[in-house]
């Protein structure tokens, strides 16, 4: 019963990670889109009260007339939208995801003994304090004097990315790596918001109010975070998703892998920020399809591990099978008997022959990377990972 509530909830909470999360930053894309379309006023008018652009648009059936101010308008509306909750709710939900997945399951999700032979407590400090201490390392450098030199910052903020990418794959298994690398940005992003953003336009308001001559610094402080939030999007988004594809996270490289595939995120953003802007800068473009390009090579599978048919088999499928029922089965079946787990991961099961069989590549790919089992629960050993390696490039015979 355990594991059932486990799972609903676990069900619950990433459906509403998944809607808060499309929330904002489905707001925060157009925002950015919007900032990026905006044109000089045809009427004076309103360039005589202080606004700065404007963009006219037609959606659902009816057309929209968008204006940004310079600062303010002279009079403030009585109702003002504000764009928070989204990002709030995205890492509250987010969070408690992570504590449910990765920190009450994590012998299973968090900790790789091949990496790292750590107790739950040491792990579960370590994520925590990656998060605490990737936002409180981000927030001094930006108001540090290096803040001020936006190339010099970005440059810094690369470094420490590519650093924290290093430390946590050397720390934790994959998985669980990639999902606190994903957590650290996505916690700066909220941070901003929480912390800068929303501050700085609740002074805007203020100083409005109280009739106070409005300074811009506020909202050039928001404006900075504000960018460096579109910029982290992707590489968080890569993240969210990256659980699914252990030809990832799996791979002894995997922490260029998720530096090269974050900076590919980033520049893909660098480049349609550009367009919005009317320009289609060639350098971002090319550095996000090279990156990727060098990934999806340096990944590929060794043509020398693909079956081949008719070849003998070195290893009988009797043992195969002995294997797989005593170290995967217990998960992946109709009725699973390792504790927490109610049903087959993903629906794969394999407590028949023929289940085995059709899941020949799969079982080859997940066991011989160590993906599989998970946290290796089960403890299946080198030699056993070894016995499937030779049945599947012996041409996988049942």
């Amino acid at each position: 019963m355990e594991a059932y509530v486990l799972d609903w909830l676990n069900l619950l909470l990433r459906w509403l990670h998944l809607v808060t999360g499309i929330a904002w930053i489905g707001a925060s894309l157009y925002f950015v889109w919007l900032d990026n379309h905006l044109l000089v006023p045809a009427d004076p008018e309103a360039v005589r009260k202080g606004v700065a652009g404007e963009l006219w648009a037609i959606h659902g059936g009816g057309f929209y007339n968008a204006q940004k101010y310079k600062v303010a308008p002279q009079t403030l509306p009585p109702t003002l939208h504000w764009f928070k909750w989204e990002a709030y709710w995205t890492w509250i939900s987010g969070f408690a995801l992570l504590c449910l997945l990765y920190y009450v399951g994590a012998n299973a999700y968090l900790i790789d003994r091949n990496v790292a032979d750590i107790a739950p407590a040491t792990a579960i400090a370590v994520g925590l304090g990656t998060l605490a201490g990737g936002w409180i390392a981000y927030d001094l450098l930006c108001k540090s004097p290096l803040g001020r030199n936006e190339r010099a910052l970005g440059c810094v903020l690369a470094l420490l990315c590519v650093a924290a990418a290093y430390g946590l794959c050397h720390v934790f298994g994959g998985r669980g790596a990639y999902i606190h690398f994903g957590a650290m940005l996505g916690t700066i992003m909220v941070a901003n918001v929480r912390f800068i953003i929303i501050p700085c336009q609740k002074e805007l308001v203020r100083a409005k109010q109280e009739g106070r001559d409005l300074d811009p610094t506020p909202g050039l402080k928001a404006l900075q975070r504000s960018k460096h939030n579109t910029y982290f999007t992707l590489p968080v988004l890569f993240t969210m998703i990256s659980s699914h594809y252990p030809l990832t996270f799996a791979h002894t490289g995997n922490w260029l892998i998720l530096v090269a595939i974050s900076v590919a995120g980033a520049a893909i953003r660098i480049f349609f920020v550009a367009r919005h802007k009317g320009s289609s800068p060639l350098l971002p473009a090319a550095i996000s399809v090279i990156a990727l390009a060098v990934v999806a090579i340096a990944i590929a599978p060794d043509a020398r591990t693909a079956p081949t048919p008719g070849a003998d088999a070195q290893a009988s499928f009797a043992r195969v099978q002995a294997v797989v029922t005593t170290r995967c089965a217990v998960c992946h079946s109709a009725a699973p008997t390792q504790p927490g787990f109610t049903a087959a991961p993903k629906g794969v099961m394999l407590d028949t022959p023929e289940r085995i069989a059709s899941q020949a590549a799969q079982i080859f790919q997940q066991t011989s990377s160590k993906v599989m089992p998970i946290g290796n629960l089960t403890g299946m050993t080198d030699d056993e990972r070894e016995v499937i390696a030779q049945w599947y490039t012996s041409g996988a015979k049942r």
